[in-house]
């Protein structure tokens, strides 16, 4: 038996990142956040929150760096209904020399529900080559420092079991 996600509580104390109401825009037939929308809403969500970390939305202009998208593994828990109010949370789970583990977590604040989980692998790129080259010390140690601040936590972030570092 896999241990259950985070509840609501335990989550809504991380930093709440892409606070937003459910747009109409993104409604879908079913009167909910369309499918597609869960993961760029995540998305930005991490962008967020490595921004503290000196990966930063320009990064691949002023420095020649970016973050690719490895894998994902995608949970929809609850609905996200139009109109609700939703943030994202992230755990960073770990890193290698080229790439970080984290899990996001959408709530649903109006609710006070855990709606959404998304567990990615995103790869540092050296964009001259376009190619994974080895993180900066400086982001890698930032990383190493959220990490071990996230692996304090006292709850488990449980992983699909799909992804892994390499």
């Amino acid at each position: 038996m896999s241990t259950p996600h985070p509840t609501y509580e335990q989550l809504a104390g991380l930093p709440a990142y892409t606070r937003q109401p459910v747009p109409v825009a993104f409604e879908d037939v079913n009167g909910h956040l369309n499918v597609r929308h869960y993961l760029g809403i995540a998305s930005e969500g991490l962008d967020e929150s490595l921004v503290s970390l000196g990966i930063t939305q320009n990064w691949p202009i002023a420095s020649g760096h970016a973050c690719f998208s490895a894998e994902h593994h995608l949970t929809y828990l609850t609905e996200l209904r139009t109109g609700s109010t939703l943030s994202a949370r992230v755990r960073l789970l770990g890193r290698s020399e080229r790439a970080a583990h984290v899990i996001v977590y959408l709530l649903d604040e109006t609710h006070e529900t855990l709606s959404y989980v998304m567990e990615e692998i995103f790869l540092h790129i050296d964009m001259s080559t376009r190619r994974t080259a080895p993180w900066p010390d400086d982001v890698a140690a930032n990383l190493d420092a959220r990490i071990a601040e996230d692996a304090r936590l006292p709850f488990e972030s449980p992983t699909s079991g799909s992804l892994a570092l390499r």
